[in-house]
């Protein structure tokens, strides 16, 4: 290469290296607008960074409410349903039947009663049936006429029944063998108020003791035959709990 040529490069080199001239406007414009980039590009930035944290703010909160399980159901208390009242009442304690605003007097106060308070309902109706002289608390074979007889079945399939003996106001009863007596006239109001379906509440007396319901017999409807011990006859028109039965002529 000719020093010629070699000296014109030199000069073209060094021309590059040096600065532009500008005026002291233009380097003041020209710094200004590198402020300007400079904060704006700040605040892009800026607003970047908060959107970035707003997104994960908001998609930590959905993620912990779905994460998080639902909260325990408080268990729903069940009301308790209320007993409905029987259609009548045999009290006896107090020796009454109370049905439909009435009291009966049952006769007799020999019994001992039922141990505990049961609940009967009522399985059939008989304006007139034969009773055997074991159900009224006899012995032997023979049987009694009954008016307005109710008969009463307890959850255990124990039979009780209610009528009329018809011997005027006094009645056979024995407790031992499920016959609970009343007069004619009382006898035939209760068989009017108490249909099939009907729930009859026998309460015991106060000296009720389950030794009664221990000696309990049973008499089997339509045959006149029973097990259990043969009570004696009461004088008085009276009742009997227990399982009893009925018999043909």
């Amino acid at each position: 290469m000719s020093d010629e040529l070699a000296s014109a490069l030199r000069e073209l080199a060094n021309e590059a290296e040096r600065p532009p001239v500008l005026s002291g406007a233009e380097i003041r414009g020209r710094a200004s607008g590198r402020r300007r980039r400079r904060r704006t590009a700040l605040a892009a930035g800026g607003v970047c960074v908060a959107g970035a944290l707003a997104l994960v703010a908001v998609v930590g909160l959905d993620g912990g409410a779905q994460q998080k399980p639902p909260p325990a159901a408080s268990p729903t208390a069940v009301p308790s349903l209320p007993t409905a009242s029987p259609d009548a009442t045999i009290d006896l304690g107090r020796r009454v039947i109370s049905v439909a605003g009435h009291r009966l007097t049952l006769h007799g106060d020999s019994l001992t009663g039922d141990t505990p308070t049961v609940r009967m309902t009522v399985t059939e109706k008989e304006a007139h049936l034969k009773v055997s002289s074991k159900t009224v608390g006899l012995g032997g074979g023979y049987s009694f006429e009954a008016s307005w007889v109710v008969t009463l079945t307890g959850p255990d399939g124990r039979t009780d029944y209610v009528g009329s003996l018809g011997t005027g106001d006094q009645a056979i009863s024995d407790p031992d063998h499920g016959w609970i007596g009343l007069d004619m006239t009382d006898a035939k109001l209760l068989y009017d108020r108490l249909e099939p379906g009907a729930v009859v509440e026998i309460r015991p007396s106060a000296n009720a003791s389950a030794s009664s319901a221990a000696h309990r017999g049973s008499a089997t409807a339509g045959s006149g035959v029973a097990t259990g011990s043969d009570a004696a006859t009461g004088a008085a028109a009276g009742s009997g709990t227990g399982t009893g039965g009925t018999s043909g002529g």
